[in-house]
């Protein structure tokens, strides 16, 4: 079979939440996205940051939403999410900092993932000891090979 269309990369991720203050600790302040500007929308029922990883061709968008009213429809804040995968650049020192900083990861640590590479998860909740989690979401830190930092690295300097 001949598909006509190609998948070229991420374009967006929308994370939805009760408070999307919660999720701008994790994705702003713990993994330096930059906030590129906001929407709000009634019939939507939605207020949203919009956010930035990366930039060019490899920017993804990256919309942290919580609902104007919870008891309103659509419910931006429940749709479930199942994972999101990041490409890391140093994943032992990522999950050094990061659990230092107190976000909470998955039972297993670093280790091989599926598709060959070092990934971990952070957890979809946090807990007393460990205040950050993925307010629900669970996300997967992948170690980037060589090509794919030098890819990012030579995007970054040009």
């Amino acid at each position: 079979m001949t598909r006509p269309f190609k998948v070229l990369g991420v374009q967006q991720i929308a994370i939805g939440g009760p408070d999307k203050g919660r999720l701008q600790k994790l994705w702003v302040d713990m993994f330096g996205l930059q906030v590129t500007g906001t929407y709000k929308s009634e019939r939507e029922n939605v207020d949203e940051d919009i956010c930035a990883l990366g930039s060019g061709p490899f920017k993804v968008e990256v919309d942290l939403m919580q609902p104007l009213d919870p008891e309103k429809k659509p419910a931006v804040h429940t749709t479930p999410l199942n994972h999101i995968g990041l490409w890391i650049d140093d994943l032992p020192v990522a999950v050094e900092w990061l659990t230092a900083q107190g976000v909470r990861f998955a039972p297993g640590g670093i280790r091989k993932g599926a598709a060959g590479f070092d990934i971990t998860f952070l957890h979809p909740k946090a807990n007393e000891e460990f205040p950050i989690g993925g307010e629900g979401v669970l996300v997967e830190l992948v170690q980037a090979p060589p090509e794919v930092v030098s890819a990012f690295e030579k995007l970054s300097q040009g």
